[in-house]
């Protein structure tokens, strides 16, 4: 598989979020790896850009939904609702019925939406009076979350931080790319044309879960795991799901290389932005990739 065709995509992404190629690749891996992806950061630094960016880029169904305090589980999945015309309840689709949801200011909710985005981000479908409705495919949850030190919010449960296979802080542009932005050099995401379709996508992300892996990769990947449960590194150990993650992350990144194998540098390029929001327990979102440095150092120095 040549990269030429997610080239495409990020030099399209690139056009409107300036300077953050890197975070991109992360995204997009994020996306090719089925996961779903937590960004915190300051208002303003272009997290809901991002979010379109991506799902115009692959002609992907998007929506946003305030997740405010008094948000009902409801106003996400959906009702039923009763016609008088044939005497029956009908199921009215929410906005969780898409393929790309902006759940904006995701910590800001009550815990019972939130456990109703949990099934969804999950299983895929939601259930409403006991009956499960299947989502779209492909099904992606960005979430953007507050500073802990904002008003209103709340830390999210270790359950739901594992649910988010990614989380990024964008942080503010390096000069130049700032200058652009100044100079109106970079698009709105509403002029970006698709560059793959849905399709597409899902047949990248099967080809995704099939780049070769060997087993000194599976050595390095349960060393990092093991590591990280020895007790010296953090309270907050690495899950199974956590290293299938890593390693799913890493084979979307060599896919975005053009490559059919996952390199150990695939792992390294993935791993804080897949581990750091487990390993911190969620209580560090600025970007920090200290825990994940230490967790890189203390394995090659195993070796």
């Amino acid at each position: 598989m040549a990269a030429s065709p997610l080239q495409s995509v990020i030099t399209s992404i690139g056009r409107v979020l300036l300077g953050k190629e890197h975070q991109v690749r992360l995204a997009l891996a994020c996306l090719l790896a089925r996961g779903h992806l937590l960004i915190e950061d300051l208002p303003g630094v272009g997290k809901t850009t991002l979010a379109e960016a991506l799902a115009r880029s692959f002609g992907l169904d998007f929506r946003r939904v305030s997740f405010t305090s008094d948000l009902l589980p409801a106003d996400l999945t959906g009702v039923n609702v009763f016609d008088p015309g044939d005497a029956r309840f009908h199921f009215q689709r929410g906005p969780l019925f898409c393929q790309v949801l902006l759940a904006d200011e995701i910590n800001r909710a009550s815990p019972r939406t939130q456990s109703a985005l949990l099934e969804a981000m999950a299983a895929g479908r939601v259930s409403v009076d006991g009956i499960s409705h299947p989502l779209p495919r492909p099904f992606l949850v960005i979430a953007t979350q507050n500073g802990l030190e904002q008003g209103g919010t709340t830390r999210l449960p270790e359950s739901q931080l594992d649910r988010f296979l990614m989380r990024l802080s964008l942080g503010f542009p390096e000069r130049p790319a700032e200058r652009s932005l100044l100079q109106g050099e970079a698009l709105g995401p509403g002029a970006l044309q698709a560059q793959l379709g849905p399709q597409d996508l899902l047949e990248l992300q099967e080809r995704a879960g099939r780049v070769h892996a060997s087993p000194a990769l599976f050595d390095y990947l349960l060393d990092l795991l093991g590591r990280s449960r020895d007790g010296s590194l953090s309270a907050y150990p690495l899950s199974p799901r956590a290293g299938l993650g890593l390693l799913a992350a890493a084979r979307g990144w060599a896919l975005i290389a053009g490559r059919d194998h996952v390199l150990p540098d695939d792992v390294q390029a993935v791993l804080a932005a897949v581990c750091e929001h487990r390993l911190d327990g969620g209580q560090a979102g600025d970007g920090g990739q200290e825990l994940s440095r230490q967790l890189l150092a203390g394995v090659d120095n195993l070796r």
